[in-house]
């Protein structure tokens, strides 16, 4: 049977849930991936009230839609990461911001993601997707000199704050994907290895592979399907464009808005970029992943109307099954 196709509702959160089940349903998606902002998922709300989770569910039945999947970035970005300063009080809701105090902060921000996890439970669903924030990406440039000691220390604080959150998944029987991103704790190939090896390589931290983060890194988003396999719990299509090679557009992306010309990189709807999706799709039949592909739209230069349902032709086009049997089977004699 085909994955299924969702669409990530995160960058949609600006319209009611109700408009984007409405729009996606119409495109021919699938199902939703829904954010826990906006008016799509209070997690607090879903764990105690019922008929709340029913109403969700409700919207998405209303229009033929399916979830297999919740995503709190945001939430998980404030668990870990130091500074905690104006950029963080713009996205998140005042029960997680409070006073501003950032210790205060961090813990309530774990909080949620552990009410995320049971809200995950009560919808049915059992991977969240999301960002676990770092306290060593502001190190990234290892200057000021970041001594190991310095870098061990931020493996531990991520451990230290994020066991206690797993616990409560592992208690609600749902399993999060950390999405592999820069000013996350685990950013890149070796950053990956080293966080799973901080938890102890426990089963309810897996992975969100998004490879419009590898692109611009120049990792190869195919080998690490591969070599992490066994941790791909769930995938998110988006793109992304390289526009180095002039002598002046640097990678770090110069501190310029999304889509100016000088940027080295941006991010651009489903298949307008630079990721292999060919190899990729291939390498996900290989690993036998087998739960949904989930476009995120995020392009600056297009519209949202035209990118989602453009992308979504694309990834149905190219996220082709495995075949049933070898192609010479039918040499055999027999």
């Amino acid at each position: 049977m085909a994955r299924p196709v969702t669409l990530f509702t995160g960058q949609w959160a600006d319209l009611p849930f109700e408009e984007v089940a409405r729009l996606a349903s119409g495109w021919g998606y699938d199902g939703l991936e829904i954010a826990c902002w906006g008016d799509h998922l209070d997690v607090v709300r879903a764990t105690e009230d019922d008929a709340y989770v029913r109403s969700r569910r409700d919207v998405l039945e209303r229009h033929g839609l399916r979830t297999w999947a919740i995503s709190n970035h945001l939430a998980g970005q404030l668990v870990c990461d130091d500074p905690i300063d104006e950029r963080h009080r713009g996205i998140v809701s005042a029960r997680i911001w409070g006073d501003g105090d950032p210790e205060c902060v961090r813990g309530r921000a774990a909080r949620e993601m552990e009410a995320t996890a049971h809200a995950a439970k009560a919808l049915g669903v059992d991977v969240v997707v999301g960002f676990t924030g770092s306290s060593i990406w502001k190190a990234v440039a290892m200057f000021p000199p970041a001594t190991q000691e310095f870098v061990d220390r931020g493996y531990t604080d991520f451990a230290d704050r994020w066991n206690p959150v797993l616990d409560a998944f592992d208690a609600a029987g749902v399993r999060f994907a950390h999405e592999v991103h820069p000013s996350e704790i685990a950013y890149d190939y070796w950053t990956t290895v080293r966080t799973l090896e901080a938890i102890g390589h426990r089963p309810a931290f897996g992975l969100n592979w998004d490879p419009s983060h590898f692109v611009w890194q120049d990792l190869d988003p195919v080998g690490f399907l591969w070599d992490f396999r066994d941790r791909i719990y769930h995938v998110d299509c988006k793109d992304a464009k390289r526009q180095v090679g002039n002598g002046r557009n640097g990678r770090m992306g110069s501190h310029l808005a999304w889509a100016d010309p000088r940027r080295g990189w941006d991010f651009v709807s489903t298949g307008h970029g630079d990721v292999p999706w060919e190899a990729c799709f291939r390498m996900l039949n290989t690993i036998g992943y087998t739960g949904p592909i989930s476009v995120e739209w995020e392009d600056a230069g297009m519209d949202r109307l035209v990118g989602a349902p453009e992308a979504l032709e694309f990834v149905r086009r190219l996220a082709f099954d495995p075949p049933s049997a070898a192609f010479d089977a039918a040499f055999s004699s027999e």
